[in-house]
Parts: structure tokens; C-alpha cells; sequence
């Protein structure tokens, strides 16, 4: 068996290549060759639209600076989480990933009501609504990483006189070198594609790649340059995966994997006033535009279980098609994810990790019209088909698998495997005792990531969801776009709906993954 490397069969060797290729070829590459064919085909070839030089100037550096915030933000509530046992610690980790799964069009529009005058449009209102979405995103990752990492080492530095920052700097950072950048790689990437942020708080002028890309293809009707747009938004992706890749290759080593139980610990003396002060922190960052949607939902309640001409069915079943549709979603996503983590972690860290992330880069309205446009005839008619939104919505959730579950594949030591094959464990034995208990809590992070997401996904779903059929988001959607108070309230109330099943989903998933633990 070679080191480092999953007992697999040849067959499950194709298996992790073969499902994962084939579904992206039919529900991804598809679908995007299909609109962008239609875009060239609408003019005289390709040909970026004027200003696109600034476009894209702008994108790239709002985003990292986004990306540098969100670090800062998040790397202290993901130490707290990823490294002390306190009461209630499953209760953050749930309430943390609220905000990643709320529409954007709310929370811009929360932010709108939050920010002073002067404030509520523009640089600092994006980079704040950009911090306030993706924190989870380095929370969650980094500290389900720092959870596993076992201590020794540093304990083991301490005891030879190193002190706690060069502890930090030439123990835990490199350990945790794989998981920060997968978190960098993704937040950049989310504020590089985002949407809903930079189109309500932008302002005039602050306009990036995804918005021009939607006002050329949905207002101005100009296909041509919608999709030259989408093209260069696919490279540049590409580009920032690449050079995140080769970093993550040479920065990162393999860390020493323990068990949760055995990693946290309760905190002392100063400890205590940090955690308190980190926690305390994020609290009022994160509950400040959540406690403003519930306040803007007051008194909307009942219009949930009433008829309205915004949908054609009751509010409320909203949210059953949205937990309907996610569970399949984080499903297919874990199944898709899962195997392409396997075949990764079977080859050394290298460029195709991060190209697996391209399903994020690809503009959201682009992909939507294609799916309308490439799914409309026979034998491959399947716009009426109720299975196309969860399977739209996995596209989305499938690469946070891959990022969360691969890393921790990887640093599996191969003489655990070696030792149990010498002992005449079969591949599936040793899979099923060796692998399953260490990487266990990954996949338990990536299963409520990947339901999580597809609960909030909005871009692809609005053109794919059947009208009586209406997830969260879109319902949200349609009665932001119609005028009266009464409306306005009652997206508020479907958002906090929203907001209270990612947390209780997330919770279930903590509560679920911590019995595993204790009985594995």
C-alpha cells in the first residue's frame, strides 16, 4: 500500500474520478459552454466592454481586503472555538454560520438601516457586510482544524523554553497552514463573486465584475458581454486558485491528528478574560443586523400562513421546500465532494485543489441562464424537474466538502494504515477503523457547510425553482421587490425563519457529530 494513500480498489480508484467528472461535465460545464455559445453567437466574438480594466482592479482589491478583515475577525473566535471547552461552545458554532446562509439582498439591506449616515453606501459598507458573511467561513474551517490538531507539540516546545508567540509562529501556524489557506481561498472567492453586497451597499461607482456582468445580461440584454465578462471572471479565479494552491503546497506540513475530546480543554486564569472578551466581541458583531431583522419581523407573523399574490403558495411551505431541497443538496454534495477528497488526498497538494473551487468562481446569474438554456430539449428537457435546484444548489456546496474534508485525509500518518494492513486488515476494514474515526468530525463540518450553503444559495436557484415551489431565499426575494410595508415585513420574518433552521440544523449537526466522537 503506498504511504499516504487510501486502501481503495481499482474500481473505487475510477469511482473518485469518474462520478465527480462526469457530474460536473453534465450539470456545469454544460450549462455555462451552452450560454456562453449563446453569447458569442449574439454578436461578433469576443470583446470585453470599456472600463473593464477598472472592473476588475476594483473586484480583486476589495476583495482582499475583505479576505484580510475576515481573518482578522474570525482567527481569534476560531481559536476560542477550536481550542477551549465552555458552555455553550455548540451553540456558537451553530450561531456563527447564520449569517453565511442569509440572502444577501437582506442583510444589505439590514446594513443599510445599521450603518450611520454617510456610512450605509460604499467602500466601508461593503467590506463590513463582507466580514459579517464570512467569518464562518474561517471560523468553522480554521477552528474545526485547530480541534483536531493534537498539542503535544506545542506542549512539547513550551517545555524546551519557547514562548507563546513563537509558538504560535513555528508550531500551531504551519500546522494549521492547509485549513487557512482553504479559508482564505474561499472567503476571497466569495467576496471576488459578490452580488447582492456590492449591488444594494456599493453605491454609484463601485460597481465589480459579477454586478456587470448581471446588468449586461439582465438589463442591457448585451449576452456578448455578459459573457466575455464571465470568461475573464473564470480566469481570474482560476489565477487566485492556482497561486493558492502552490502557497498552500509550500507552506503547509502534516499535522499530528487527535480527537476532539482529547484537543479542548477548559480555560484558565487570563484565559478566561480573553475568551470572554473574543466571544463577547463577536456576539454584538454578529447579533447586531440579525436582532434588526427580528425587530423590522414584529408583528408579520401571521401573514406566514396567509395567501398572498407574491407566491402561489402559503409563505410558510417555503421553508419546507428550502430543508427539502438542502438535504438532498448537502447530500449529492457530500457524495461529489467526498470522492473528489479522496482522489485528491491521494496525490500530493497541488494546483487541481484549488481548481475544484472553480464551480464557485463561475458567475451565478451566467450559470443560471444556462441551465434554462442548455436543459430545454430532449433527451436532457429537465427544466420542469424538481431535483434540478438541489442539484444546482450541490454545484455550490461540493468544493467546501472538498476543502474541509481532503486536508484532513491527508494528514491521516500512513503507518496507522501500514501497521493494520500488516496485521491483515482488508482495505474496507482499514478505510472503515483507520480513516472514518480520524476524519469523522471533517465531514461532519462539511455536511452542515454544505447544508448550510444551499439553504442561502440564491443566484442559480431563482432561475431554476419552479413558482410553486419557492425556497427561502427566493420567497425572500419576491416580496423584497414589491412595495408596502407589509411585504417588507414579511421578508423579514422569512429571513429569521431562515436564520433559525441554519442555526438548529447546525446545532443538530454539533450535537450529533459530538456523540460520534464520544463513541468512536
Amino acid at each position: 500500500m503506498d504511504a499516504g494513500r487510501s486502501p481503495l480498489s481499482r474500481a473505487g480508484r475510477v469511482a473518485t474520478v469518474a462520478v465527480p467528472a462526469a457530474f460536473l461535465t453534465l450539470f456545469f460545464l454544460f450549462p455555462l459552454t451552452a450560454i456562453l455559445e449563446r453569447g458569442f453567437t449574439s454578436g461578433d466574438g469576443l470583446s470585453l466592454p470599456a472600463g473593464t480594466g477598472r472592473l476588475l482592479w476594483f473586484t480583486t482589491w476589495q476583495a482582499a481586503a475583505s479576505t484580510l478583515l475576515t481573518l482578522a475577525a474570525g482567527l481569534p473566535l476560531a481559536w476560542a472555538i477550536g481550542r477551549f471547552r465552555f458552555r455553550g461552545r455548540s451553540l456558537a458554532r451553530a450561531l456563527v454560520l447564520v449569517p453565511f446562509v442569509l440572502p444577501t439582498v437582506v442583510v444589505a439591506t439590514a446594513f443599510l438601516a445599521l450603518l450611520p449616515d454617510g456610512y450605509e453606501r460604499g467602500l466601508w459598507a461593503i467590506l463590513a457586510a463582507h466580514v459579517f458573511f464570512n467569518v464562518a467561513v474561517v471560523t468553522r474551517i480554521v477552528g474545526g482544524a485547530w480541534a483536531t490538531i493534537d498539542p503535544s507539540s506545542a506542549d512539547a516546545a513550551a517545555v524546551l523554553g519557547a514562548g507563546p508567540l513563537r509558538r504560535v509562529r513555528e508550531v500551531t501556524l504551519p500546522q494549521l497552514a492547509p485549513a487557512l489557506s482553504a479559508a482564505s481561498a474561499l472567503t476571497f472567492l466569495f467576496c471576488f463573486t459578490s452580488f447582492g453586497v456590492i449591488l444594494i451597499l456599493g453605491g454609484p461607482g463601485r460597481a465589480t465584475v459579477e454586478t456587470e456582468i448581471y446588468n449586461r445580461a439582465a438589463r442591457l440584454f448585451d449576452l456578448q458581454g455578459a459573457a466575455a465578462l464571465s470568461l475573464l471572471q473564470l480566469g481570474a479565479v482560476a489565477v487566485v486558485l492556482t497561486v493558492a494552491s502552490i502557497l498552500e503546497t509550500r507552506a503547509g506540513e502534516p499535522a499530528t491528528l487527535s480527537d476532539e475530546s482529547d484537543v479542548l480543554r477548559r480555560p484558565s486564569g487570563r484565559e478566561r478574560v480573553v475568551l470572554a472578551f473574543v466571544l463577547g466581541t463577536a456576539g454584538i458583531m454578529l447579533v447586531l443586523p440579525l436582532a434588526l431583522l427580528v425587530s423590522q419581523a414584529r408583528g408579520s407573523w401571521g401573514s406566514l400562513f396567509r395567501e398572498t399574490p407574491a407566491l402561489l403558495v402559503e409563505p410558510w411551505q417555503a421553508a419546507m421546500f428550502s430543508i427539502a431541497f438542502a438535504g438532498v443538496a448537502a447530500a449529492i454534495a457530500l457524495v461529489v465532494g467526498g470522492l473528489t477528497a479522496i482522489a485528491l488526498a491521494r496525490r500530493p497538494p497541488g494546483v487541481v485543489d484549488g481548481l475544484v473551487l472553480l464551480p464557485l468562481g463561475a458567475s451565478a446569474v451566467m450559470l443560471g441562464f444556462g441551465f434554462l438554456i442548455a436543459f430545454d430539449e430532449a433527451p436532457v428537457d429537465f427544466r420542469s424537474s424538481w431535483w434540478l435546484v438541489p442539484v444546482a444548489q450541490s454545484l455550490v456546496a461540493a468544493p467546501f466538502v472538498v476543502r474541509i474534508v481532503t486536508p484532513a485525509l491527508r494528514s491521516i500518518d500512513p503507518a496507522l494504515r501500514e501497521v493494520a494492513a500488516t496485521l491483515g486488515a482488508s482495505p474496507a476494514r482499514v478505510s472503515r477503523e483507520i480513516d472514518a474515526p480520524l476524519v469523522g468530525r471533517a465531514f461532519a463540518v462539511a455536511a452542515g457547510f454544505a447544508f448550510a450553503v444551499a439553504l442561502g444559495e440564491f443566484g442559480a436557484t431563482v432561475f431554476v425553482a419552479r413558482a410553486e415551489q419557492p425556497t427561502l431565499p427566493v420567497a425572500i426575494f419576491r416580496f423584497l421587490g414589491r412595495p408596502g410595508a407589509e411585504n417588507q415585513g414579511t421578508a423579514a420574518a422569512l429571513a429569521v425563519v431562515l436564520a433559525a433552521i441554519a442555526a438548529g440544523a447546525a446545532l443538530v449537526a454539533e450535537r450529533v457529530a459530538d456523540g460520534r466522537g464520544r463513541a468512536l
